[in-house]
């Protein structure tokens, strides 16, 4: 399986190099390199949350069961936001403690 996620190969005595960034050794590397596009497409996912469930509660016309579950899905969008953010934090507060290297980007 490791030849599977290397960089680079030979085959027949050619060299073939990997698309990955040259600085991505490990996979640890390559979770940083993924991190900086997860946060700010998490951004936008809560905006659409957030304009969908401010559709439906528009949209509801008093009745009480769309109301609730137009709030259940606001409240559903920011619960999960501020759990990647806390996620983030808790990894970059045990990389300090740890001194982990620079931790999370």
């Amino acid at each position: 399986m490791k030849h599977l996620l290397a960089q680079q190969i030979t085959i027949n005595g050619h060299i073939i190099t990997g698309p990955l960034d040259p600085s991505i050794a490990t996979l640890g590397d390559l979770v940083n390199k993924v991190i900086i596009f997860i946060y700010p497409l998490a951004a936008i996912v809560l905006f659409f949350v957030l304009v969908l469930g401010g559709y439906d509660y528009l949209t509801s016309r008093g009745a009480a069961d769309k109301i609730k579950a137009a709030q259940a899905k606001i409240t559903t969008g920011i619960i999960g936001f501020v759990l990647l953010l806390l996620s983030y934090l808790v990894v970059k507060i045990v990389t300090i403690i740890f001194g982990l290297g620079g931790g999370i980007i």
